[in-house]
């Protein structure tokens, strides 16, 4: 009854201040509170590439506070360990976080294989006579359904403002992704220089883009196993500590001080074995231009 209450009331306080944690109004192109020449904070930055841009960063920072005491609550209600409280409480708090870098992952790898054909409808375009603002706008009606909002949202800006690099400026910061840097990048420089050569570069790109994401795709389909044992080496053994802790003579133990010195031990065992298992595997992350 008591967790319940505690729910409930987690609950009610969320929705009490939802009105300041979650915008309503009309944001900027990144998703930020800030203005055009301002540097966005890593959360905004963090949100705006998981493809939350409408969500404040007190949103994520109140999800997080959220997360840890209910997890706390529930450690310490069924299992009665502090120590085994306060590493629930941080492990919850830390989870928010870690879905949104897993979802930002999800999406750039997503979207890796869509972006040759975007090349190729804007090489279509452009060949076909159609002015460059007007070829990264029809993107809104022929690129891939998951890319066509920021296209639309692109030619509506350009439509109202007259203003290319600005628009691409904002298209950037919405798409969110390094290939897509490069190409808003190429489009700009091709706007600002001119020049005949623009379809010879967009279909070289197109190949680039296509080969690295064929390899890489290879090379992260043969690396997936070292990720999921990083999960399961960290997870099975704190399912084990939680079954013993939940008898009381576990309970007591875990609560003595060196019970204590041996959760927290523990904890950061755990958490650096992860991160060695996770840097072992991972490939080397593109880097976004000018962003």
């Amino acid at each position: 009854m008591t967790f319940i209450l505690g729910v409930t009331l987690a609950a009610g306080l969320l929705l009490v201040l939802a009105p300041w944690l979650w915008r309503t109004g009309v944001v900027g192109a990144s998703g930020a509170d800030v203005g055009v020449g301002a540097v966005p904070s890593a959360a905004t930055r963090l949100l705006a590439d998981a493809g939350l841009p409408g969500v404040r960063p007190r949103a994520l920072i109140a999800t997080s506070a959220l997360a840890a005491l209910i997890a706390a609550a529930v450690v310490w209600l069924f299992i009665g360990v502090p120590a085994l409280a306060v590493v629930a409480a941080v492990a919850a708090g830390a989870g928010p976080i870690l879905w949104l870098r897993h979802r930002r992952a999800t999406r750039i790898a997503s979207r890796r294989g869509l972006w040759p054909d975007v090349l190729d409808h804007l090489v279509a375009s452009v060949r076909a006579g159609m002015s460059l603002p007007d070829a990264v706008g029809s993107l809104g009606a022929s690129a891939p359904a998951m890319l066509r909002p920021a296209f639309a949202a692109f030619e509506r800006d350009f439509a109202a403002s007259g203003h290319f690099s600005s628009s691409a400026e904002r298209l950037k910061s919405a798409l969110a992704d390094p290939v897509a840097d490069r190409i808003v990048e190429t489009l700009r420089m091709a706007r600002e220089v001119g020049g005949t050569e623009l379809t010879t570069v967009l279909r070289s790109l197109s190949a680039s883009v296509r080969a690295e994401a064929a390899l890489r795709g290879e090379v992260e389909a043969r690396q997936s196993w070292v990720r999921n044992a990083a999960v399961l080496g960290v997870v099975a053994p704190w399912v084990v500590l939680a079954l013993l802790a939940a008898r009381p003579e576990g309970a007591r133990a875990y609560s003595s001080p060196e019970g204590v010195v041996l959760v927290v031990g523990g904890a950061l065992i755990s958490v650096v074995a992860y991160r060695l298992m996770l840097r072992i595997a991972r490939l080397p992350e593109q880097r976004r231009w000018f962003a």
